[in-house]
């Protein structure tokens, strides 16, 4: 085993080969990093061509629609939102990491289903109840998922 080493060691095809795999390691850790910057860069872009996009909604839509899955668009939100709810809080039980992305995207889905409940609610009774709904149950419950994914991600890693 040792002879097998230092023949390695001292052949030149094997350090050449060391050599063009270090340098492919560079060049896709360099490659990696532009691509990251670059999708960066899609990103913003597709926010800024949205803004314009938000002009033709405001004056396109129509201010009243029926939706035909109306009861099943609400309970598959109100269903993600079990399921991150559920979802964090056992991960965070156990002490995984994971639990800052689950309440991130759980704090979101519960933002999200306050806004629509309470802009979607007709006047009167309903949107009492969807204001209630929003200060007493799902913003409060947001606030309780961003707190622990800002905590689990100032967590240092081991």
């Amino acid at each position: 085993m040792k002879e097998h080493r230092e023949r390695e060691e001292t052949d030149p095809m094997s350090t050449l080969s060391v050599r063009r795999l270090q340098d492919e390691a560079r060049g896709s850790a360099g490659l990696r990093i532009g691509r990251r910057y670059r999708l960066e860069h899609v990103l913003v872009g597709c926010g800024l061509a949205l803004l314009p996009w938000l002009v033709v909604l405001a004056n396109g839509l129509p201010g009243t629609a029926i939706a035909s899955n109306w009861c099943t668009a609400w309970i598959g939100l109100d269903a993600l939102e079990a399921l991150g709810l559920i979802a964090t809080g056992l991960l965070a039980v156990h002490g995984h990491q994971l639990h800052a992305l689950t309440a991130t995207a759980t704090a979101t889905l519960l933002v999200v289903d306050a806004w629509f409940d309470t802009m979607t609610a007709a006047p009167g009774a309903d949107q009492v109840s969807a204001i209630a709904m929003a200060l007493g149950a799902e913003l409060p419950l947001a606030v309780v998922c961003v707190v622990l994914a800002v905590r689990g991600a100032a967590r240092p890693t081991a």
